[in-house]
């Protein structure tokens, strides 16, 4: 959606940035400690929802100090604002954040992202931020 259609979001759903949580359980295991393949899950998102790198994703390893939480964060900055990813091997779980101060597809999010860790399960929360932001 163009700025300039900001006139067809109803009042309501109006905010200074929209922000989509992805909780993914019993995810398939070979992606969640693969540096490559969380790089390659951020940089094709951004595609997915039409959004402007800033500049290439950063993904990182988990120190292995912080025993129980092995696994991968990464993000990538957008113009239009960022997405981080955190995956924990172990537990086979991964979770998305999405914020963008242009609204996005919710649904074709949950399902880029069902598509690429295959979850037995995903639980989504939305949330309208900055909602008297004028």
């Amino acid at each position: 959606m163009k700025e300039s259609d900001i006139s067809a979001i109803p009042k309501e759903e109006r905010a200074f940035g929209y922000h989509l949580m992805l909780d993914c359980y019993n995810c398939a295991p070979d992606k969640l400690d693969s540096i490559d393949a969380c790089y390659e899950f951020l940089e094709n998102l951004v595609e997915e929802i039409g959004a402007e790198k800033q500049t290439q994703p950063y993904v990182f390893r988990t120190p292995e100090h912080f025993k129980g939480k092995e696994g991968l964060s990464g993000w990538v900055p957008i113009v239009e604002s960022g997405i981080s990813i955190h995956t924990l091997t172990e537990s086979r779980f991964v979770s998305v954040d999405v914020y963008s101060c242009r609204r996005f597809d919710n649904d074709s999010i949950a399902a880029f992202t069902g598509n690429f860790f295959e979850p037995g399960e995903i639980e989504t929360n939305f949330v309208l931020r900055g909602r008297k932001y004028s």
